[in-house]
């Protein structure tokens, strides 16, 4: 490493025990999307205390602050996560709720790096500024929840960065950065090319109830009108063209009656997950002909209600290489695996923000167990949360030394697929789909509509 390189790991290093106790603290106050007040709270007030004058999200957690280095430049957005899993079966569980995705370890390495900015010397060199962010609601869960918070005004977008580059967070922004956890063993730093999009569904089959033994022929069973539409979701599987990575996977909520009842209701949550969001779509409609299909045949209705979940997450081949090489720079190149060609069939909000501006995910090791599973722990924080904040500090610096030429560089080619935050969102608006999909007219007809206008 370079002496300014050796400077900044040593910046980071003087916070190490900081960042280790807010990765214990917010490992043990886990709360989900939208709902993150403890992190934030806690959070907010540790940056305050290094001095930070923060823009908060306001009726939702989150928040933001800048750093200007004094001299002209682009915008780095640096990021972490808020959200935890539920998963009530995690031996370390708090109100069934568990950080089995590592976020916890963002929040700390992002303070690591506030406090690292503070010290004497830490921008010297770099040019633009930097724009640290508390984001919430990564995790595409408790679907009905945030549709309530969206048909109160809440929010507009069920992902946590969309609604913030929404709300003008990422405004002025020029490329952005984070870190995940990964429970890789023999490397440190991993990173690929991206990642699945997807649209978030909700789907109610609606039925007729009645008595199950004494007169189920006056009745019309929703559960089973919502098992013959999965049925017909998964003969398509063999459909989806291979390239596309495309990913269906329902979970059904429940009936809300006795077992001697037909059932009148049965809702279901899911994912259609691919590629590219032109695939998404393409999918998403044979999917809500299934199932259109299914409850025609049973005779039930349904209402098909689609949401733009995440965009396809793509890294900037030009930022990777740097990021690459910083982080070969702090561990050597033995510990650190980037694959150019390497494509997750997982999805991230992260993803909307790639398309508008070059960024760049990556992972940090430290963890051990199945990412979102029972079994998932930081064991090595030095390096999940540490390591990571040392990176991030490492490529920043790279990014922006020099009069930022290399941010510069990869901003001036990079090709977004949107030209603009206003433009990608009304393509995120116009996946919006609430339709009764099958509509009986009391003779025998049947009108069947499942998709969007074009």
């Amino acid at each position: 490493m370079t002496e300014r390189q050796e400077q900044i790991v040593q910046n980071v290093q003087r916070h190490r025990e900081t960042i280790l106790e807010a990765e214990r603290w917010l490992w043990a106050h886990p709360q989900t999307g939208y709902t993150e007040w403890e992190a934030h709270d806690y959070l907010k007030g540790k940056f305050e205390g290094l001095g930070y004058s923060l823009a908060l999200a306001g009726n939702i957690p989150g928040f933001y602050t800048d750093l200007d280095t004094g001299r002209p430049g682009p915008k780095l957005c640096i990021m972490g996560e808020l959200d935890a899993l539920d998963i009530a079966g995690h031996p370390e569980s708090v109100n069934g709720m568990t950080h089995c995705c590592g976020h916890h370890a963002q929040g700390a390495a992002l303070l690591g790096i506030a406090a690292a900015l503070k010290e004497p010397g830490a921008l010297e060199g770099m040019s633009g500024s930097i724009r640290l962010m508390a984001v919430p609601a990564e995790e595409m869960i408790q679907l009905g929840f945030r549709e309530e918070l969206r048909q109160k005004g809440v929010i507009r977008y069920l992902g946590g960065k969309v609604e913030f580059l929404a709300r003008g967070f990422f405004d002025g922004v020029d490329l952005s950065l984070m870190v995940h956890g990964t429970n890789e063993k023999d490397v440190d730093f991993t990173c690929g090319l991206g990642c699945n999009g997807c649209i978030a569904k909700t789907i109610r089959y609606k039925g007729r109830s009645a008595h199950a033994g004494g007169a189920p022929q006056q009745g019309i069973n929703a559960q089973y009108a919502a098992t013959l539409g999965l049925s017909a979701c998964n003969a398509l599987r063999e459909t989806f063209p291979d390239r596309d990575s495309i990913r269906f996977h329902p979970i059904l909520g429940g009936v809300n009656c006795a077992v001697n009842i037909i059932p009148d209701e049965m809702k279901i949550e899911s994912y259609v997950r691919g590629r590219t969001l032109e695939a998404i779509r393409r999918e998403n409609k044979k999917i809500n002909r299934a199932l259109a299909g299914a409850a025609l045949a049973i005779g039930a209705g349904v209402e098909l209600h689609d949401r733009p979940g995440y965009s396809p997450e793509y890294h900037d081949p030009a930022f990777m290489k740097l990021v690459e090489q910083c982080c070969k720079d702090l561990v050597g190149e033995g510990k650190v695996r980037f694959r150019y060609d390497g494509w997750s069939t997982g999805s991230s909000d992260f993803g909307d923000i790639t398309c508008v501006m070059p960024g760049v995910q990556f992972n940090a090791a430290g963890a051990t167990g199945t990412g979102h599973g029972i079994d998932y722990q930081t064991a090595d924080p030095d390096r999940q949360c540490v390591g990571s904040a040392k990176a991030q500090l490492l490529v920043a610096d790279a990014l922006l030394k020099e009069d930022a030429a290399a941010a510069k560089g990869i901003v001036a080619g990079y090709e977004p697929k949107y030209p603009s935050a206003a433009a990608f969102l009304a393509a995120l608006d116009a996946m919006v789909l609430d339709k009764d999909a099958v509509v009986y007219d009391g003779q025998g007809n049947a009108t069947v509509d499942y998709q969007n206008a074009e």
